[in-house]
């Protein structure tokens, strides 16, 4: 399969986001690329690097299996060729949002998240109400030869009242923006592993 050209990809990302404030798109990275981050975060898994996600911020974070179920590890550079071609290719459409529409993004932090089958996240905004910084958060999946009836789909609650569900098949990658777009992690049968990150602008104090 012909790989599409990633500046086609970039644009068409960007004109959804900057119309209807969310985008989705297959075969967003490389296919060996997804491959790879695939495999990095299963060895991660494996060694028991991966820890429970929390929810909240600062002294006020809690592991609530109740609200959300996966476990996570951030990024770092250096730790992985593949991971750091990752947030390369994610630095590139940061500077694009940038230069198309003007959003002032300063950087990208993302983590690898695993969901155990039965595992969920509850509707919720990316943005805290405290820290205004997640202006666009973007997750890649990277679960090959998903099929819908195994459930795990990220579901968008869009401004129109309207549901959309992403299925969290390998090289689609989700963007909306991080205020605006309450979603929730669906239960699945099976493991479903993903990229989770925001672009960040610099933060203003909105207590």
């Amino acid at each position: 399969m012909t790989e599409p050209c990633q500046q086609d990809i970039f644009s068409n990302l960007i004109d959804d986001l900057d119309s209807q404030g969310w985008s989705q798109r297959a075969l967003f990275a490389p296919e060996i690329l997804t491959r790879e981050l695939a495999s990095e975060c299963r060895k991660r898994e494996r060694s028991g690097e991966l820890s429970a996600a929390s929810v909240g911020r600062g002294s006020a974070q809690q592991v609530q299996e109740g609200i959300r179920g996966d476990r996570i590890q951030w990024l770092e550079p250096g730790e992985s060729e593949a991971c750091d071609r990752y947030m390369q290719l994610m630095d590139e459409l940061r500077q694009t949002l940038n230069q198309e529409l003007f959003l002032g993004l300063e950087d990208f932090e993302c983590h690898f998240a695993c969901y155990e089958p039965g595992a969920f996240y509850l509707r919720h905004l990316d943005r805290f109400r405290d820290d205004d910084r997640r202006t666009v958060s973007a997750v890649l999946y990277l679960n090959d030869n998903w099929q819908a009836e195994q459930g795990g789909a990220l579901r968008l609650y869009l401004n129109d009242g309207r549901e959309h569900d992403v299925l969290p098949q390998a090289g689609t990658l989700a963007l909306f923006l991080s205020g605006e777009m309450p979603h929730e992690v669906l239960p699945a049968t099976r493991e479903r592993l993903s990229l989770t990150g925001w672009f960040r602008r610099r933060g203003t104090d909105v207590l």
